[in-house]
C-alpha cells in the first residue's frame, strides 16, 4: 500500500498520532499507550470498552531479589517524558521514556526504559522496540517477565492464525466467564459449558494451546468479520529476529488467545520456569534491546477470500525478515548492520559407534550466546542469541551478530547432550569469520545394547493418548500437534489404573508403549502416588568387572525427582536419582518439551544377570497431577572394550 498523504505527527495536550495516510495510531502522552488505531475505514482496531492503559501496553513482571518463582508484582510500564526523535518526509520515531529513582524502590521496577514507536512512508504498520537499563549501584531484582500486549475489538475479531495448520474461529471473552465456562485445572484452561456461539460448546480452550517454538513464531495474529464497513482486516504481530527471545530456537512462547488478544513476548519462564528468570545480582548493571516488532495491518479487496490476508501477512513477515537488522531505528543502542559481524562454518559428529569417520551435522542447531557451560544458552536470558540450522552437510552460517563476545553452542537432532567451544568468539563491526571444521564428541561409552526413542529434546515420538471427548479443542482432532489437547496427563490413570507401565526391549513400540509423560496415578481417593515403569531387557552375556551406561534425556521435569533402580525394586537407596528438579510445567501447558536434561548412570556388571534384567524409573514426587518428566531418549550402553555391536531396538 501506498499513500500520496504526506506523514504527520500531531502532538495534543494529552495524546499524540503517528500518520502516514494509510493508518493512524494514536499513544497517550507521556505514558505511552496505545489507544487507537484507525485502518481500512474502521475507527479503532482496538477494544474501545476497554480503559485506555488497558489496549496497546508493553508490562513487566518484576519480583525482589531472592524472591523465588515465576510470579511477581505485574507493572505495565507508564512513561512520564515524551520526546520526537524523528520526523521527517520518510519516518517518525517517537519515544516515552519512564526513569527509575531510588525514591522508587519497592514501588517500581529498578529500571529506566525507553519505549519507541516508529512509523515509516508508505508501510502499513508501525514498529514497537524498547530499550531496558539496570544501573549497577540500583537493587538487584528478578524479571520473570516482558512483552507488549494489544486487545483488539471483540466485535471483529474472531478468527485467529498462529500456522497454517493452526488457525481458526475463536471463543468470545465472554464465553470464558463463570456463567458461560467452567474452570478447569490449571485455570488458564476453561470448559465451554454454554459459549454464545454453540459451535464451541464441549470444548476447552486455553490460551497455552497456542504456544509456539520461537523458530516458528514469526507472524500471528487475527482476521476481522466482513460487515458493511469492513471488507475483512487483518491484525498481526511479526518477529523478525529471534536475537532479542532467550532460551535458543526451541524456546515456547504465547502467541494469541481469546480476548481477541495478540503478543509479543520478550522474555518469559512459560515451558522453563524459574531457571528462565532474568536475575540481576547487586552490582550488576544491564542493558538490552527488545525489537523491534512490527504491528501489520492489511485489508481484502471485494470478492477475496479472507485467508488471503494470512498469506500475505507472511509474505509480508518474510519482508521484514530479510531486511532485519532494520537501518531506520534511531537509538545507539540498536546495532545497524555495519555495527555487527557474521561467522560460518561446518560442525561436524564423531561418534565411533556410528563411523570412523565425522559425518555432517545435519540439521543442528548451532548458535552464538553470551559465554558459559555447555548447554548455559537454554537458561541464558540477560544477552542475545544468535541461531542457525545447519545443511545436511553440517554447514551453518550466522550473520548480523551484534558485536561482543559469545560461545558457539549447539546440539544436533539424533544424538545427546550439547557442544560449546572451547574459546571465546569475538564479535567485531564488520567481520566475517569463517570457522574451521568444529568437532562434536556426543557422550558414547560403548555400543548400543538398545534404546527407546529418538534423540530431538521432544517426546513427540512417544505415545500421545486421545483426549477425554468431554474435553477438546477441534482444532487438534487428526492434527500432528495432538498433544496440546487438554487433560492428556489424567489418561494415564486411565490407562494403568493398578499397574504402570512395562516395557520390554525387542517386543515393545515406544510409539505405541511408552506414554509420552511419566506422570503420577490419581487415586480413588482423589490423592496422588509416584508411579515407576519398568524396562525389561535380556543380556546373553554380562562382561565381568565392566561398567555399562544408562543415559537418560529428558524432554522436561516438573517438581520431579526420578529415581533409577536395576534388578531390584526395593534398594534403598536408589542406585542414582536427580534429586527434585524441574520447574518448566510443559504438563500442564499442553507442551511436549520443556527443558533438557541429560543424566549418565553407572551400572556396574555385578549388579547385572545373564538373562533376564529390569531397570525401574521411579518418579517419586506425588502431590498433584503435575509433577512429572517427558523422556527424550533412553540408551544403555556395552563397556567400552565390549566387542557386542551396536544394534537398533
Amino acid at each position: 500500500m501506498s499513500s500520496e498523504e504526506p506523514m504527520q505527527l500531531r502532538i495534543e495536550d494529552n495524546h499524540v498520532v503517528m500518520d502516514n495516510g494509510i493508518l493512524q495510531v494514536y499513544l497517550s502522552k507521556p505514558s505511552g499507550f496505545v489507544t487507537r488505531i484507525q485502518y481500512n475505514g474502521i475507527d479503532n482496531l482496538l477494544e474501545a470498552g476497554n480503559e485506555k492503559f488497558n489496549r496497546g501496553y508493553w508490562d513487566v513482571v518484576w519480583s525482589k531479589e531472592g524472591s523465588a518463582g515465576t510470579t511477581g508484582t505485574f507493572e505495565r510500564i507508564v512513561g512520564t517524558s515524551f520526546n520526537v526523535i524523528v520526523e521527517n518526509e520518510e519516518q517518525i520515531e517517537i519515544s516515552f521514556t519512564r526513569m527509575w529513582d531510588p525514591s522508587m524502590e519497592g514501588k517500581l521496577s529498578p529500571l529506566n526504559i525507553d519505549k519507541r514507536y516508529v512509523m515509516l512512508r508508505d508501510s502499513s504498520g508501525f514498529y514497537c522496540y524498547a530499550i531496558f537499563e539496570h544501573q549497577k549501584e540500583w537493587p538487584a531484582f528478578n524479571i520473570p517477565q516482558i512483552r507488549i500486549v494489544f486487545k483488539l475489538r471483540e466485535d471483529k475479531f474472531h478468527y485467529m492464525a498462529v500456522a497454517d495448520n493452526r488457525q481458526r474461529f475463536m471463543p468470545l471473552p465472554e464465553d470464558r466467564s463463570p456463567g458461560r465456562g467452567k474452570v478447569l485445572v490449571p485455570p488458564e484452561a476453561v470448559l465451554l459449558a454454554d459459549p454464545v456461539e454453540p459451535e464451541f460448546q464441549g470444548e476447552v480452550d486455553d490460551k497455552y494451546q497456542y504456544s509456539c517454538e520461537n523458530k516458528d513464531l514469526k507472524v500471528h495474529g487475527w482476521i476481522s468479520s466482513k460487515s458493511e464497513s469492513d471488507t475483512g482486516t487483518g491484525f498481526w504481530v511479526i518477529i523478525p529476529s529471534n536475537e532479542f527471545r532467550s532460551g535458543g530456537l526451541a524456546k515456547q512462547n504465547l502467541t494469541s488467545h481469546v480476548g481477541p488478544i495478540s503478543l509479543a513476548m520478550f522474555l518469559s519462564a512459560h515451558y522453563a520456569g524459574e531457571d528462565l528468570v532474568l536475575k540481576l545480582s547487586p552490582n550488576e548493571p544491564w542493558k538490552k534491546v527488545f525489537g523491534p516488532t512490527f504491528i501489520y495491518l492489511n485489508a481484502l479487496l471485494d470478492g477475496e477470500d479472507p485467508l488471503e490476508l494470512w498469506e500475505d501477512a507472511k509474505d509480508q513477515m518474510n519482508e521484514e525478515v530479510e531486511n532485519w537488522p532494520y537501518d531506520f531505528p534511531a537509538s545507539e543502542d540498536f546495532q545497524i548492520s555495519s555495527e555487527r559481524g557474521s561467522v560460518s562454518g561446518t560442525l561436524l559428529v564423531r561418534d565411533r559407534m556410528l563411523s570412523d569417520d565425522s559425518i555432517g551435522a545435519r540439521g543442528a542447531y548451532v548458535g552464538l550466546a553470551p559465554p558459559g557451560e555447555a548447554g548455559s544458552w537454554q537458561r541464558e536470558c540477560k544477552g542475545y542469541q544468535f541461531w542457525s540450522i545447519a545443511d545436511d552437510d553440517g554447514y551453518f552460517s550466522i550473520d548480523n551478530i551484534r558485536s561482543g563476545d559469545y560461545n558457539i553452542y549447539a546440539w544436533v537432532p539424533g544424538f545427546i547432550g550439547d557442544y560449546r567451544s572451547n574459546y571465546v568468539l569475538t564479535i567485531t563491526p564488520g567481520c566475517d569469520k569463517n570457522i574451521s571444521d568444529i568437532i562434536f564428541e556426543p557422550p558414547r561409552d560403548g555400543p548400543t545394547l538398545w534404546e527407546i526413542g529418538i534423540p530431538d529434546r521432544s517426546a513427540a515420538e512417544f505415545y500421545v493418548p486421545d483426549p477425554n471427548p468431554n474435553y477438546i479443542n477441534k482444532l487438534y482432532i487428526d492434527h500432528p500437534d495432538k498433544f496440546r489437547q487438554y487433560g492428556l496427563w489424567e489418561r494415564y490413570s486411565e490407562l494403568y489404573p493398578r499397574e504402570d507401565l512395562i516395557y520390554t526391549v525387542g517386543v515393545s513400540d515406544y510409539s505405541k508403549d511408552w506414554f509420552f509423560a511419566h506422570v503420577t496415578r490419581k487415586k480413588d481417593d482423589g490423592t496422588y502416588q509416584g508411579t515407576t515403569w519398568q524396562i525389561k531387557f535380556d543380556l546373553g552375556h554380562v562382561e565381568a568387572g565392566g561398567t555399562y551406561k544408562l543415559r537418560l534425556a529428558l524432554a522436561s521435569a516438573n517438581v520431579s525427582e526420578l529415581q533409577v533402580r536395576v534388578n531390584d525394586e526395593k534398594q534403598d537407596p536408589p542406585l542414582f536419582t536427580t534429586g527434585v528438579i524441574g520447574k518448566d510445567n510443559a504438563i500442564a501447558r499442553h507442551g511436549i518439551h520443556g527443558l533438557y536434561w541429560l543424566f549418565t548412570i553407572d551400572v556396574l556388571a555385578h549388579q547385572l544377570l545373564e538373562g533376564n534384567n529390569t531397570v525401574y524409573l521411579t518418579q517419586a514426587i506425588a502431590t498433584g497431577p503435575f509433577q512429572g518428566i517427558m523422556y527424550d531418549y533412553i540408551r544403555f550402553e556395552c563397556p567400552n572394550s565390549s566387542s557386542v555391536k551396536e544394534i537398533q531396538v
